[in-house]
């Protein structure tokens, strides 16, 4: 599966601790190797919906602080994982 990141996405992963940045790497190595399905059922990462002004996209866990905040699109008829953000839990 392609996994997208937004154009702000390197930006906020160079103010995040290193910690943080490592864990959304290995969540984006594990979509891109074994799909969107396994990465979700990884109780770690509490990938869940999100609801009101994010309806629509879903969030993971990165630490008690940290979430990514994504979407499924498709892209030229292929599945693709789009991030959005990586921040502090503001939503």
């Amino acid at each position: 599966m392609d996994v997208e990141l937004s154009s702000k996405i390197r930006k906020q992963l160079t103010r995040v601790p290193v910690h943080i940045a490592k864990k959304f790497a290995l969540w984006v190595d594990l979509v891109r190797v074994d799909g969107l399905d396994v990465a979700r059922s990884i109780p770690g990462f509490r990938d869940h919906a999100l609801k009101g002004e994010w309806q629509g996209y879903r969030a993971i866990r990165l630490s008690d602080a940290y979430r990514a905040i994504y979407i499924l699109r498709d892209r030229n008829s292929v599945e693709t994982v789009c991030v959005e953000e990586v921040n502090k839990h503001d939503y």
